[in-house]
Formats: C-alpha cells, sequence, structure tokens
C-alpha cells in the first residue's frame, strides 16, 4: 500500500479524548458527523483542511486513555492515511488495525518530519519518504498488510472465510 500526503505533526501523549472528543461518544455515531469533529479539542482546522492520504505523527504514548473506537475510526472517515508514532498505546493500535488505519513506529521519522511537508509511505517496502530523506519501519506481517489493504479486519475476515 502507498500513501501520499501532507503531515499533521502534533507531540507525546495524544490521548483518545483529543482525537474524538469524549463528550461526543454516546451522540455522534454517523461517519460523516465523526470526521467533522475529528482532533476538534487540539487543532480546530484539521477537520477543516485534511485531505485524504494526510498522515498525523506524534511522538510518544498516541493514542492513550480510553479503548473507545471512535479515536481511530473517526481519524479514518476525515481520510488520515496513516498514523507515525514513536509508540502506541496498546489498544489504540488495535483499533487502528481493525478499522485498516495504519498505525507505524518510525521515532527517526517523528523526529525528521514537520507539520505541512509532504511525505510518502511505502508499507509493502517499510519506507517512509520525506524532504529529509527514508526513514524504515518494522515490516508488516502480511495478515497485516491484508487487512490494511481489505479496509479493516471484518471485510479481511469475511474474504479470508469466503462470505465476501
Amino acid at each position: 500500500m502507498k500513501i501520499k500526503g501532507k503531515v499533521w505533526k502534533y507531540g507525546d501523549d495524544i490521548n483518545t479524548d483529543v482525537l474524538f472528543p469524549g463528550k461526543y461518544t454516546y451522540t455522534v455515531t454517523d461517519s460523516k458527523e465523526m470526521a467533522k469533529i475529528a482532533l476538534e479539542d487540539l487543532d480546530p482546522e484539521f477537520a477543516k483542511n485534511i485531505q485524504k492520504g494526510d498522515v498525523i505523527v506524534g511522538g510518544t504514548n498516541f493514542g492513550c486513555g480510553s479503548s473507545r473506537e471512535q479515536a481511530a475510526s473517526c481519524l479514518l472517515y476525515a481520510g488520515v492515511g496513516a498514523v507515525i508514532a514513536k509508540t502506541f498505546a496498546r489498544i489504540f493500535f488495535r483499533n487502528c488495525i481493525n478499522f485498516g488505519l495504519p498505525a507505524l513506529t518510525s521515532a527517526e521519522a517523528v523526529d525528521a518530519l514537520e507539520h505541512g511537508e509532504s511525505i510518502e509511505i511505502d508499507t509493502e517496502k517499510g519506507e517512509i519518504r520525506c524532504k529529509a530523506g527514508v526513514f524504515s519501519f518494522p515490516p508488516l506481517p502480511k495478515e497485516i498488510v491484508g487487512i490494511f489493504d481489505s479496509g479493516g479486519l471484518i471485510p479481511y475476515t469475511k474474504k479470508q472465510l469466503g462470505l465476501e
């Protein structure tokens, strides 16, 4: 999978309440509405200006906080192509995989990337290309790539079981 877009860079400990404000947890369920409120409290310009394929870059412990799925799904619905961080909170990382949103770990790329710059990611080669150079991330298992290519865990599972 190849992803091209611009970088939206944030810091450490970006929690699930910042990604999808908790006040909407039980009231906003429509994917288009979820996209409109992604990162509302952290960056009010994000949902208005994100373009399909743009990449969120965070520091350590990205996605910490509650286990709510909306933190990952609202980013996908907004058009985010991938999330790159130094480290991820375990449940957020798993939710990204479940929804088919690549969550990639590369501390070196995080340090080199700048907000607003262009980025290219090749998930099969494990490469992040930006103006500072080419950075690697651990190769993804073929099953995870299959989940991303299928658009999430449910479509992938249906495909594997012949239920498409």
